[in-house]
Formats: structure tokens, sequence, C-alpha cells
């Protein structure tokens, strides 16, 4: 019906790619056009008393008026009935929103200053972008690695926070091929605003075929390796890697080796430095560059891994 698709169909509302988006649009539509009739009821009528009995002498007198049981009854019941509509027309949106469905795709989401990292079963990984096939229920198992942050798809109406320390859920089925976006909408930071991801959704097989070749990573040269382990934990959001330009942290490109003035000395871009500023940041924070910036990643990399990473970093020239 049109009334239903008033909302949806402007073009300020994302396009629904869920079913659960579709019902979300189809109750706010609802919400939207019967608070927009009680307006016009309430205010049309409240304008039309103070024209028609407006008073236009000084001799006017105010009627008598008696109360009417029937009236009072109506607009008492109305407005009941359809908040009574209302309330379980959102339990039933919010119930399906939260029941976990069986023998869903689960990925592991991690928010972290200032991006999203995804981690998949197979071992595949990435930053920023969740990939999904077409048609299939997805199961999404939240935390964060430091502070608050809220995982939100607007294509797909759902919203959840990612807590230090804990788990939370949330779960979809996209019926539309495409990319959407994933915002943060909670302020986490200087840079909240750039901690954006894209939601890719694709077909079974092309998500086959994806899957099996992010799941390769641990057979590739420990440079490249490195390099993947660096685009996955989002490092490049704060280190340049392919020029000189500062970001939030010290440029990396062409710096093996320079002399760099830290807050303990000069000290030179090697393996030991590189080490410690992965696992300690603090300990020997670059001069013009805030402290407590940059999270540790103890405990969060291997030895392998850590040895990829220094290994990139030698390259970056």
């Amino acid at each position: 019906m049109f009334w239903l698709n008033l909302v949806q169909a402007q073009s300020f509302m994302p396009t629904p790619a869920t079913d659960i988006a579709q019902r979300v649009d189809n109750l706010y539509s609802f919400l939207l056009i019967s608070s927009l009739i009680a307006c016009i009821i309430l205010i049309g009528g409240m304008i039309y008393f103070v024209v028609k009995y407006k008073r236009k002498s000084e001799n006017d007198k105010t009627p008598r008026i008696t109360h009417n049981n029937f009236l009072e009854f109506l607009w008492s019941f109305i407005p009941l009935v359809l908040f009574l509509i209302m309330f379980a027309w959102g339990w039933s949106v919010y119930h399906d929103m939260r029941k976990m469905p069986e023998n869903a795709l689960e990925i592991h989401i991690f928010g972290k200053q200032w991006a999203w990292e995804a981690q998949y079963k197979s071992g595949a990984a990435t930053s920023n972008l969740v990939m999904v096939p077409i048609d299939t229920d997805v199961k999404l198992i939240m935390t964060s690695k430091d502070v608050l942050h809220s995982f939100y798809v607007p294509s797909f109406r759902i919203k959840q926070d990612t807590v230090p320390g804990r788990y939370s859920t949330l779960w979809f089925n996209s019926n539309k091929l495409g990319e959407f976006h994933i915002f943060c909408t909670e302020y986490c930071g200087t840079q909240h605003s750039g901690m954006i991801g894209t939601l890719k959704v694709v077909t079974q097989q092309e998500f086959d075929a994806w899957l099996e070749e992010e799941s390769k990573v641990s057979t590739l040269p420990l440079a490249e390796r490195g390099a993947k382990i660096f685009q996955v934990k989002a490092c490049a959001s704060c280190h340049s890697v392919a020029d000189a330009n500062v970001k939030v942290g010290p440029a990396l490109w062409n710096q093996w080796g320079q002399q760099r003035n830290t807050s303990s000395g000069d000290i030179a871009l090697n393996e030991e430095y590189t080490r410690e500023s992965i696992l300690n940041p603090n300990a020997r924070v670059v001069k013009g560059y805030n402290p407590n910036i940059m999270p540790s990643f103890q405990g969060q990399l291997s030895e392998v891994e850590l040895t990829a990473l220094i290994e990139y970093i030698k390259g970056l020239k």
C-alpha cells in the first residue's frame, strides 16, 4: 500500500536489503502516518473550534457544556488500540531481529580504533570489509579491543554496541546483492567519523571462491603475509605506507634504518624498536605525536605474525 511505503520511497532512506529492514520500514511508516493523522485531527480541530467559537462581542456568553460519554470513550479507546497495535508490531519485529537463527554463518567482528576487523572460521580475516553470501543467515559475534563502538548497517536497519570484555550478537539475511556501508555510531575517539567499512553481499559461488583465496594467507611469503596483516589490523589508517605524508602516527614509507627522535632519545627504526612499538607503543613515542593513541597488540599477534609485519615494513621503499 502507498502509505506503508511512503517513508522508504524517500531518497533519504537507504534501500532496505533484508526482510527485517522492510518490516522496520513498514512499522516506521505506520507510526509516521498515524502521528500525522492524529496531528491533523488535533491541531485542525483546535483551529476549527478557535475560529467557529471565537467570542464576537462583549455580550457573548459561554454556553453550558455537558460531557458526552461516547466521545470520551472514543478518544481514549482509539489511541489505546493504536498503541497496543504499535507495541505488538514492534515487539514482533524486535523478537525476530534478536532471535539468532540456528546453523547460521558465524563471523567474529572486532571493533577497534578505528576499524572493523572480521575473522572467519576458515582463518580468513579482513579489515573494514565483511563479505557474506546472499540469502544466507549470518550471525555476527562482536566485541571491542579498546573502547565502546557500535556496529551499524543502515540498509539492514541493524545496530549493536560492541563492548570491551564481553560479546554481543547480531544477525541478518540479505536479499540484495551489492555493497552496503558499515558505520560506528558510538563516539570512539578522534578518528570516529572515519571508522567506515563495507558489507559486501555476493553470490554463494563468489563467496566460496573469495573465502578459499583469503584462507591461503598462511602459505604466502613473510613480507606478503605482513602486508595482509597490516591491512587486516587497519594499520594504514594511522601510518602512511605509500609516501611520507603525516597521519595520526609516523609514516613508515622509506623509514627503515632512519633515526627517530623519541621520548627517550634517538633510535633507528630497526627490528627491536619496531617490535617494541607494536607490543608496547607508549614506551618510546616519536616526538610530535600524541601518546596513548595506538593500542597495544600484546597477545593479539603470534611471533610469526610479528616477524611478517617487520619484514613488510622493511620493504616499504
